[in-house]
């Protein structure tokens, strides 16, 4: 399966909150500045080497031994990709929508979303099946962690800008949120983002699983989302906020991403 995670992305063309911390604070951007001693960004942590190490053990085992812990997956991919980030981040530099993304700091929260206008855009497009996707799965965008244990503001919001599109990408795949709806995007975010987080919850997540899915997870979505994930361009590129009113099918096909083998439905 690893062979199947390498291949570059080709270029554009032109969590619940950890317990006992403050919530995320999606409407304030991060940028260099200081916010004490030590802190690079408002909700900055900072850590050694051995704690990282000791968080990313801990966060591991909690996160294969309950998936739905967001916290503990947060810290993981926090304290793990580091190096998979400077990557992302230098894609998104070279590209001329990512890096406007990187220069103005867009955030995805209820109080960054105007509601209305998503509502009132035409059926079909990526604003409206964005907020049907939030309301057929009971989600909210402002369920998502801020980052805290990035020691770099610039790699921070990487990190947090992958985190609030992570409910793009379920309706860009037109994947639920169920067990197997999520092992289906982890493969996805693994071969186009390289996190370890990401390739732990794809080759783990299968465990998980009720038997009677693995055949067609392992013989056709896996495939699909593979293929999906190698032939996109990177998806942190795409300045979503101002593509509400593009039609879902025409931005897919932009994409390249077509449409998953058979339909996934209810709880897994």
């Amino acid at each position: 399966m690893a062979t199947m995670l390498r291949g570059p992305v080709r270029p554009l063309r032109p969590l619940p909150v950890l317990q006992g911390l403050p919530g995320p604070a999606a409407d304030v951007p991060f940028r260099a500045a200081s916010h004490g001693t030590g802190l690079l960004y408002p909700e900055h942590i900072p850590t050694s080497p051995l704690q990282k190490a000791l968080l990313a053990a801990g966060s591991a085992g909690m996160a294969l031994y309950n998936p739905y812990r967001h916290d503990m997956v947060a810290v993981l991919g926090e304290t793990t990709g580091c190096r998979a980030l400077k990557v992302l981040r230098d894609q998104m530099k070279r590209d001329p929508e990512g890096a406007q993304i990187l220069q103005e700091r867009p955030r995805i929260s209820l109080s960054t979303l105007d509601l209305g206008k998503l509502q009132s855009l035409p059926e079909g497009s990526l604003g409206r099946e964005y907020l049907r996707f939030l309301d057929v799965n009971r989600v909210s965008p402002d369920t998502r962690a801020p980052t805290r244990f990035v020691d770099d503001e610039e790699l921070a919001y990487v990190n947090q800008r992958y985190r609030e599109v992570h409910d793009m990408l379920h309706t860009l795949l037109g994947m639920p949120t169920n067990i197997l709806g999520e092992i289906v995007v982890k493969w996805f975010e693994a071969v186009q983002t390289g996190l370890p987080m990401c390739i732990l919850g794809a080759l783990f997540g299968p465990v998980r699983l009720r038997a009677r899915h693995l055949p067609a997870l392992v013989s056709e979505l896996i495939p699909w989302a593979v293929q999906s994930g190698r032939r996109a361009p990177c998806v942190l590129n795409l300045y979503y906020e101002r593509r509400w009113a593009q039609p879902l099918t025409a931005l897919r096909e932009e994409l390249g991403i077509t449409s998953p083998p058979g339909h996934i439905k209810g709880p897994a």
